[in-house]
């Protein structure tokens, strides 16, 4: 499993398509995307991770940037998407990192 991650418009998607030479119908059957949603509210993270981890391409949205949030849910929210991403990178293969269009790979090789 290959695990991209960055911020909010930072070309995720766009890399993951160009290094692969995937059609857009090719990445939605191949990828998951915006994971950091799918941890808010769930209980097993691992069993996330699990799932998730079937996935070629698992690519996540950073959300620990910035300000702390004052509201608690979020605050759990946000945690909850950090600790996700820190399993799927211990599972990946590779983890690469994209900003501003730019990749750089944390572990492993770039695509």
């Amino acid at each position: 499993m290959i695990f991209i991650t960055g911020p909010l418009f930072a070309g995720k998607r766009d890399y993951v398509r160009t290094a692969l030479g995937w059609t857009e119908a090719e990445l939605s059957a191949n990828a998951v995307w915006d994971v950091q949603d799918l941890a808010a509210g769930t209980e097993d993270l691992v069993a996330l991770t699990d799932e998730l981890a079937r996935s070629p391409v698992v690519i996540a949205t950073e959300v620990g940037g910035g300000v702390v949030p004052i509201d608690p849910e979020e605050r759990a929210r946000r945690e909850a998407a950090g600790r996700l991403a820190c399993l799927l990178a211990e599972r990946a293969d590779a983890v690469i990192r994209v900003f501003c269009g730019i990749p750089r790979a944390l572990k492993g090789e770039l695509l």
